[in-house]
């Protein structure tokens, strides 16, 4: 038994929905873009007219937004959030359903080891963001060039863009932590939710109050488009704390998984 190709199997359904829907977001907003593009003035004094907090909740930077990749950086809040998501649902769902569905008793008494299980899960699951993610950059590098009234940089396009796989891969990882923490998941969209929007609240909270060490506590705001496009760099301290939550996530999630008592109902 494959446990790999069994999971992409399972999760093929979700990914392809997911993965269009992420794209469809993506081609909504940049096909705003030529029209906001061509009558950039009165755009700017619409956006005036929210308050400070909620442009800074929303990642709003007049002096940038009119350009492709300044509103690239906007949208990309929404885009980020919906693939957390996503990432969310996969991580908490992809250990957790083996007791839901009553299926750990079946897996369990194959000849293969916790580590093993635990391992193929995982690599399914990074599979199925990798998927989105590559479909996604495709589409987007070539609606922006559609819609380009300028030339832009590529390769911050390109940094911006691969930010949505690393915020991906944290919820992953954290989600399939919480899979095997908690006793036992009846819904896995709940807790899924309330994770990720706990998180864009202490985000948006943050970047309203202006407090830096903040950002520490919430994964969304690890990568800051705003700052790439300026810089043309990743932050290297929130690249590290990044590594080092998938890394602990990961770990834990071993760890707990190989000593938990599993049962199918």
């Amino acid at each position: 038994m494959n446990i790999y190709l069994q999971e992409l199997r399972a999760y093929r359904r979700f990914t392809i929905i997911w993965t269009v829907s992420l794209v469809g977001l993506v081609l909504l907003y940049l096909s705003m873009y030529p029209a906001i593009g061509k009558d950039a003035e009165s755009f700017i004094k619409v956006l005036e007219g929210y308050p400070k907090e909620v442009r800074e909740a929303l990642g709003m930077h007049l002096e940038s937004i009119t350009s492709l990749l300044g509103f690239y950086s906007f949208t990309f809040t929404m885009i980020t959030l919906f693939g957390a998501i996503q990432a969310m649902i996969i991580g908490t769902g992809i250990v957790s359903k083996e007791v839901r569905e009553r299926t750990a008793d079946f897996l369990m008494t194959k000849p293969v080891s916790r580590t093993r299980i635990m391992t193929e899960k995982l690599l399914a699951a990074a599979s199925t963001i990798v998927f989105t993610n590559v479909i996604f950059l495709t589409t987007a590098s070539i609606m922006a060039n559609t819609v380009k009234t300028t030339e832009f940089d590529g390769g911050v396009f390109f940094m911006m863009t691969v930010t949505l796989f690393f915020v991906q891969l944290m919820f992953l990882a954290m989600g399939v932590m919480l899979s095997v923490i908690l006793p036992k998941m009846k819904s896995v969209l709940p807790i899924s939710l309330g994770v990720v929007f706990g998180f864009f609240a202490i985000a948006a909270f943050g970047a309203t109050s202006g407090d830096e060490p903040m950002r520490y506590l919430t994964p969304l705001k690890y990568f800051d488009t705003a700052y790439i496009m300026k810089n043309g760099q990743f932050e290297t301290p929130f690249v590290v704390t990044g590594v080092l939550v998938v890394a602990t996530a990961i770990t834990i999630s071993y760890f707990v998984y190989k000593k938990k008592n599993i049962h199918a109902v």
